[in-house]
């Protein structure tokens, strides 16, 4: 926990710094884009298009009592934000090392500021969330107050799988590539297009409730679209899920920072 407490302590020093470098990402990936910023906007509906309709038409997939649509976009917007972010983070150390190399900055700053630069892109994304939630005639409601929870946690876990996957790749390379191939299988995995219970299977429904990921799209789910407060279990799901990862990806990258200039 000191760990993570002098992260903490630290983002006021480098805050500018941060701030810097999230602008930066920012400008690099719409520059000389015609459409820009409203891609963040777009590309979930597109994508929502297709995936509804190839899993709604094709596969016949549904979600009894519920509008497939927003149960798809759900799952999509949070699993989009954690694929994105730790990929990015993954290669933020290699691909900084050049600044690395010339000034001192804590290190850690590379892989939290491309999860804060796609937490822009996410917070874009509840945009046509919320349309389509409208316009399907889903609604909101109270409870909708407390989803800026369940983005904490997914924050907070997506941070800790950061900073594990920035370390392992410095000394393993093929972690590039390998993360690939994992984040096909935890799509699968995740019940981003399915209903965990279309698997009629509890064993295979307690290995998938084990997946943080689900536990953060089940919380927003059980909001938006069942309408119910969460239980007090996934609540604490949630945030210890989150917290473990956290910790554990803060302590790895603590404990080998100082390695990284030999490897990169």
């Amino acid at each position: 926990m000191r760990s993570i407490r002098n992260i903490i302590l630290s983002l006021k020093k480098y805050g500018f710094l941060i701030k810097q470098l999230v602008s930066r990402d920012f400008k690099v990936k719409y520059k000389r884009s015609v459409l820009g910023v409203a891609w963040s906007l777009l590309y979930p509906v597109l994508m929502m298009s297709v995936m509804a309709i190839i899993f709604s038409n094709v596969f016949k997939f549904s979600v009894p009592g519920v509008n497939y649509l927003v149960y798809l976009l759900t799952g999509l917007t949070y699993f989009n934000y954690f694929s994105e972010a730790s990929n990015l983070s993954m290669s933020s150390i290699i691909a900084n090392f050049g600044l690395i190399n010339k000034v001192y900055i804590p290190k850690y700053i590379f892989p939290l500021t491309k999860c804060l630069f796609i937490g822009i892109n996410f917070l874009l994304t509840l945009i046509p969330l919320y349309v389509v939630i409208f316009a399907t005639g889903t609604g909101v409601n109270i409870y909708h107050l407390l989803l800026p929870y369940s983005f904490l946690c997914l924050f907070m876990f997506t941070v800790g799988m950061g900073f594990l996957l920035a370390a392992v790749a410095v000394f393993l390379r093929d972690m590039l590539y390998i993360y690939g191939i994992v984040l096909s299988l935890w799509t699968y995995l995740t019940p981003i297009m399915y209903d965990i219970s279309m698997l009629q299977n509890p064993f295979f429904e307690t290995v998938l409730k084990l997946n943080p990921l689900y536990q953060y799209i089940n919380f927003a789910r059980t909001i938006i679209l069942y309408k119910h407060c969460p239980t007090a279990g996934q609540f604490i799901a949630c945030f210890v899920s989150a917290a473990l990862v956290l910790l554990l990806g803060t302590v790895v990258f603590k404990k080998n920072q100082d390695k990284f200039v030999y490897y990169i």
